[in-house]
């Protein structure tokens, strides 16, 4: 059995956190990071706020991104040997992955504004944080390109807010987690979540 599960939010709101430690706890799990599919700097359009357009989906290579997605769906088992995760006992006899529960992890900030992509999800969380909490985590993190001065508020914010309301048009099933409340908490839902969809698949 395949299930896809979707870890999205906006930035710094705890998604690599939670795809880590889920990554570490369910069976046979592989991950696929939207991060990894960042174009080059100089394949990034200046907008009209003066920015370079980093939040946005055309600064991803989203053809990339499905076509790693598709690999996984095809043949789970090498996936996962060629990205270094090992396998349960009757996952790793089924070349095809057609034994036990094979699970990918889909994690980033802009993975349901994406059409394509939204019809592989069987699962799909969402994690939040507030304006002010987001704008303080972030000046504390460093990225390889560093956010010029007043990048969060001319840019990442408004674009966030964008998306997010497309987002919410263009998929349904999406679960909402609060950023704020503990990583325990969020993790325990979120396992709980999953737990209860695989029961139900079974």
């Amino acid at each position: 059995m395949k299930f896809i599960i979707g870890i999205g939010g906006v930035t710094n709101g705890g998604k690599t956190t939670l795809t880590n430690r889920l990554l570490k706890t369910l069976p046979n799990c592989c991950v696929v990071h939207q991060d990894d599919f960042f174009k080059k700097p100089d394949q990034i359009e200046v907008g009209e706020d003066g920015f370079r357009q980093w939040d946005v989906i055309d600064s991803l290579d989203m053809e990339a991104m499905i076509n790693t997605v598709k690999g996984w769906q095809e043949n789970p088992v090498k996936f996962a040997r060629s990205h270094g995760v090992s396998l349960s006992g009757d996952a790793e006899e089924s070349d095809s992955g057609e034994k036990g529960i094979h699970i990918l992890l889909i994690e980033g900030f802009l993975i349901y504004n994406y059409k394509p992509l939204i019809d592989v999800y069987d699962k799909c969380f969402y994690t939040s944080i507030p304006y002010e909490e987001c704008k303080k985590r972030r000046s504390t993190r460093t990225y390889t390109v560093p956010d010029p001065p007043g990048l969060f508020d001319g840019h990442v914010w408004p674009m966030y807010l964008k998306h997010r309301k497309e987002m919410e048009n263009n998929c349904d099933r999406i679960e909402y987690l609060d950023g704020m409340t503990s990583k325990e908490e969020i993790y325990n839902k979120v396992y709980e979540s999953i737990q209860n969809s695989l029961l139900n698949k079974l």
